[in-house]
């Protein structure tokens, strides 16, 4: 099982570059946590200390906005989500929900720890990586809302309102 993990690892953006002895160290910290359709992995405004990586299933990324929620993203597997817990330690952006049954890998920030303890080189590499991901999704949310602010996209945004 181990192997498979670092395999979806190492084809993950924010573990590019990262040693295979560094992620085994890393998966021996981490938890894998299952969580079934229709539940929450977390709720916007919990308190955040993780990231996850998904093995299986389907969960959509959705935000509350005047009593509704709106979907953002679809997830799948090797997808991450969370990882602005890594580096921000403010509260969820967003809430995380399970449509189909879900495996996934959850990385707190003392595994980190306990990796930069361990081999600095490698978690730097891991912030370098966390932070560029981030840029990526920034600058992708960033066209988003100049397109739609711009008149280009008004039905840009495909949104999904769920029952909270």
């Amino acid at each position: 099982m181990r192997s498979t993990q670092i395999e979806l690892l190492q084809s993950m953006p924010i573990f590019g570059a990262i040693r295979q002895d560094a992620l085994q160290f890393l998966l021996e910290q981490a938890r894998e946590v299952v969580v079934r359709a229709g539940e929450f992995f977390f709720r916007e405004d919990d308190q955040a200390t993780s990231m996850f990586v998904l093995e299986s299933g389907r969960a959509v990324v959705i935000k509350g906005w005047q009593g509704r929620d709106t979907e953002l993203h679809r997830l799948g597997t090797g997808d991450c989500f969370g990882e602005m817990a890594l580096m921000d330690l403010f509260p969820r952006s967003a809430s995380v929900f399970a449509i189909e049954d879900c495996r996934a890998i959850e990385l707190a920030a003392a595994d980190l720890l306990r990796l930069f303890e361990r081999d600095a080189e490698q978690f730097a590499l891991i912030q370098m990586n966390i932070g560029r991901e981030v840029c990526r999704r920034l600058r992708a949310t960033d066209e988003q809302l100049y397109q739609v602010t711009m008149g280009e996209r008004h039905s840009g945004l495909e949104t999904l309102f769920l029952d909270a």
